[in-house]
């Protein structure tokens, strides 16, 4: 009896221990791995750096060979990414599908060693300004690659899913109770909620507090972050003292009205920006990621889903080339600079900061500036301004921003050395009429850092881009003022 005793303890902690070690792969803290970025560092160094920062898992919005071969061995988990662009030919072509499948995923799981999980198809597709672009290729789409997957004998390993924006549900009042899926795709979402129960894959949802205080001049900041906002919501017992919390239950009641309240869940993006909006700072940034991260280490969950969440970050580092069209704050989500150092401190719950990126060499400490002397009443100052802007990044300027304390001068020489450092300082790119100089001491100011870019490889093509970008240049210059 004493041995039977035994053997069943025995048999009992190694289960518990392999569950341990699966919930560890599963749930370790995992980051948005953006590459829209001028410059963007080379995927070799943005792996180290999520190494040694203990990041476990990684979502991509593509299947970049480059960074699929960095992530070999690496330990990391990994969901590849669809460009919604992609939605129409692979819902239109199994056989598409498939070569897809076998060139992304295939390939690199049976011999590169990379640990792909999940296939996310399309980014946020039926976000209300696509104005229903991608509604009737998503779900085809979706059906082609577990159908390819199915084909290739993975569709045990690697999952499909759908990121989509907090905007596919909503509630008729405050309360998550009162959630269900938008009116105008809710047959849509449930067959894409039952394609996705029937083979095992989760529902993944992109929730943003910040953008609830960026749309909504009067929503109460604290709610946005972890702090025990009061009073908080009661729905039917439970209590709301958070927007997170109280966005993701909406989701898990929509999903339990219509039949599938244990679908899982994975939260595919959370974050806060740094710059580009006067709510987008260091301060709360780091309340943010660092309450969030802080209750995800504990394993608290939501209080219709108490356990541990599965969860990524947005993002790793900043993308100085994403579009600006939903607000200036897009180019700033990162926990990194463009060039992998950290902007504020975090700990990811291995109990220590996070760590910057290694090996990253930066172009000659020298910037352009507006010169001393220069008429600000001349013609050429506002288009020059305009074009500079247009085609480098300005966005840490105007009100409440990193750089909104800059006076005229102070604008007008970031504008100029933003466009010098895009175009790898080039001294054709600090041309402009009359207007600017080159110098070697540090125009920044307080908290508005005047950037020095980062040598990459491509330093030679944004060389070239410089060249003829200065040609058009003053082509634009010369037919504005006429």
């Amino acid at each position: 009896m004493g041995l039977l005793k035994g053997a069943i303890l025995s048999r009992f902690l190694v289960l518990l221990f392999l569950n341990v070690l699966l919930v560890g792969s599963v749930c370790g803290i995992g980051v948005n791995w953006g590459t829209q970025a001028t410059h963007p560092l080379s995927p070799s160094k943005v792996v180290k750096l999520m190494r040694d920062n203990g990041i476990q898992k990684v979502k991509l919005f593509d299947a970049d060979p480059g960074i699929l071969d960095a992530l070999k061995k690496s330990g990391i988990q990994v969901m590849v990414g669809i460009p919604n662009d992609m939605l129409y030919t692979l819902a239109n072509s199994l056989q598409a599908a498939e070569k897809w499948v076998s060139k992304n995923v295939s390939a690199h799981v049976s011999s590169g060693g990379v640990d792909i999980r999940y296939i996310a198809v399309g980014n946020e597709p039926f976000l209300s300004t696509y104005n229903g672009t991608f509604e009737s290729t998503t779900l085809p789409a979706l059906q082609n690659i577990q159908a390819a997957l199915t084909k290739s004998g993975l569709s045990n390993k690697v999952k499909v899913t759908v990121p989509l924006n907090a905007d596919v549900y909503q509630s008729s009042s405050q309360k998550p109770s009162d959630g269900d899926f938008r009116t105008d795709i809710h047959d849509l979402m449930l067959q894409i909620v039952k394609f996705l129960s029937d083979n095992g894959a989760p529902f993944t949802v992109n929730i943003y507090p910040f953008i609830s205080l960026y749309a909504d001049a009067n929503f109460p900041v604290d709610y946005a972050f972890f702090s025990g906002f009061q009073p908080a919501i009661d729905d039917n017992g439970k209590a709301y003292d958070n927007v997170f919390d109280a966005n993701h239950d909406t989701l898990v009641w929509a999903l339990q009205k219509n039949g599938f309240g244990n679908l899982p869940i994975i939260v595919g993006e959370i974050g806060w920006p740094t710059d580009g909006d006067r709510n987008a700072n260091f301060v709360y940034a780091q309340k943010f990621n660092q309450g969030f991260i802080s209750r995800y280490a504990t394993g608290k969950g939501t209080p219709m889903r108490p356990g541990p969440i599965d969860a990524y970050l947005f993002s790793l580092i900043d993308e100085d080339n994403k579009s600006i069209q939903p607000g200036n704050f897009e180019r700033h989500w990162g926990v990194f600079y463009f060039d992998g150092q950290p902007k504020y401190e975090l700990n990811l719950g291995s109990n220590r900061g996070i760590t910057g990126a290694g090996g990253v060499d930066h172009l000659a400490k020298k910037w352009c500036i507006l010169k001393p002397n220069a008429n600000l009443n001349s013609d050429e100052v506002a288009p020059s301004v305009a074009y500079a802007c247009q085609n480098a990044d300005c966005t840490s300027l105007g009100y409440g921003t990193s750089c909104g304390n800059l006076d005229i001068k102070g604008n007008i020489s970031y504008a100029f050395n933003s466009y010098y450092q895009i175009n790898d300082q080039m001294d054709s790119a600090c041309k402009f009429p009359g207007l600017s100089m080159i110098t070697d001491k540090d125009p920044s100011a307080g908290n508005c850092r005047f950037k020095i870019m980062i040598q990459t490889d491509s330093a030679g093509i944004h060389g070239r881009i410089g060249l003829l970008g200065t040609l058009v240049l003053f082509v634009f210059l010369f037919f504005t003022i006429m």
